[in-house]
């Protein structure tokens, strides 16, 4: 079994990396595009991202978790890949085609008709950088290597090609070719490990979870990619970057605990299903006391210097960022409560409908603040939105990973 120490440093290589990259390049495409064109790029960007959501359903989850249990037979290995890569061959084309049709039909889309174009190919080739696999293999390593190699070439391509604001969508094009080479990449890798292969047989193992969870992902959406989408319509695209900024701030800096989560889950998935619930509290407990040493420091530095972080990060022109930045910072910790109860302990024990739940009630205050307040409050609405949509889903989560473990005795 691989090291949890060395897959652990091995994303903590990659957290670093996905710091330093972005801190990189953000500051200087903000400043040549402007506020305006980030918010057009975003806001194309959050459509075709809900296209992503049905594409994938729950593919991403159940794949790790699935190849994580089935890792150390070639055989259950390659059939659990077959099934699941067949899957989402089906939802992806069906994505395709609706999101061609949409595109033809919609006159917001049809402004910005040759960025959709674009995003059709982050779509197709998104569906063939099968992550999933690798993460449940705890490859982390591979990843590492390969995430690290894609960023520098797309690094120095975005201070090569985007030189004014009429760069748009050559720059939107260069972050949609960081998935077309990391799918590419991985598909070659990939070989030495599976074969490619459409298996209509026994679908069924698998077709409800990833049904479930990916609802999950299509109804947490509404109260994340819904709220950039839905400013874009209901407001100006300068709302949207102002939105968008303060929410890549945040991002940035939950990618660190993201990167902690996303290595413990195949591990506790492994550890559930051989019932080694003592050694599933040792890593929850952990990973507690990680969140709080991390995550109070980053909330009060958020809400404090707030305005000096968006003029170093996104400059002149962003003032209205700094409000919806200030809001949102508590998500650090928020955000980090759910990733351990819903990541690390609701995934793994396959309390997907618990998930679904979850999602509903998430879902349910974000449509209806969205519909409420951002027409009025815009950026600063969307933010008000997406904290009090977070705080409902963790209170959710929190009920539900009380019952399972009294069911289990852990």
């Amino acid at each position: 079994m691989v090291s949890l120490k060395k897959n652990i440093f091995y994303s903590g290589i990659l957290t670093t990396a996905n710091y330093i990259f972005p801190l990189i390049t953000y500051p200087y495409v903000s400043r040549v595009l402007g506020v305006a064109n980030i918010g057009v790029c975003n806001f194309v960007d959050s459509i075709i991202h809900y296209f992503l959501i049905f594409s994938a359903l729950g593919i991403g989850t159940v794949g790790i978790r699935e190849i994580a249990k089935n890792k150390n037979n070639k055989e259950k290995l390659q059939k659990t890949f077959s099934q699941l890569f067949t899957i989402n061959t089906i939802t992806t084309t069906i994505a395709v085609i609706l999101l061609l049709i949409v595109m033809h039909t919609v006159p917001k889309l049809q402004e910005n008709y040759e960025l959709m174009w674009i995003g059709v190919l982050k779509l197709v080739f998104n569906y063939l950088l099968i992550e999933w696999l690798y993460k449940g293999l705890e490859d982390f390593k591979y990843v590492t290597n390969r995430t690290i190699l894609v960023r520098c070439l797309y690094v120095l391509s975005v201070f090569i090609f985007v030189k004014n604001a009429d760069d748009l969508g050559t720059y939107y094009f260069l972050t949609s070719a960081t998935v077309v080479v990391n799918a590419i990449i991985n598909l070659l890798y990939a070989r030495r490990v599976v074969q490619f292969k459409i298996c209509f047989s026994s679908l069924k193992d698998y077709s409800k979870s990833v049904g479930i969870l990916g609802v999950y992902n299509v109804l947490t959406s509404m109260y994340t990619t819904f709220n950039v989408a839905y400013l874009g319509f209901v407001s100006s695209d300068t709302q949207v970057g102002y939105y968008t900024t303060s929410t890549k701030i945040h991002s940035l800096i939950l990618m660190a605990f993201t990167a902690v989560t996303g290595v413990l889950m195949p591990r506790i998935a492994s550890i559930l299903s051989e019932k080694r619930y003592t050694e599933y509290s040792r890593l929850i407990k952990k990973s507690i006391y990680i969140l709080l040493l991390f995550s109070i420091p980053c909330v009060i530095v958020l809400e404090f210097f707030a305005p000096e972080i968006i003029y170093l990060i996104a400059g002149a022109g962003y003032e209205g960022a700094i409000t919806p930045l200030r809001i949102i910072a508590p998500l650090v910790l928020i955000i980090g409560v759910e990733q351990i109860l819903i990541t690390q302990s609701l995934v793994p024990m396959g309390k997907d409908r618990a998930i679904l739940t979850n999602s509903l009630f998430g879902a349910f205050v974000g449509v209806l603040m969205n519909l409420t307040i951002v027409p009025r409050y815009r950026a600063v609405g969307s933010s008000i939105v997406w904290v009090l949509s977070e705080i409902t889903v963790m209170l959710c989560a929190i009920y539900f990973v009380r019952k399972t473990r009294k069911e289990l005795n852990i």
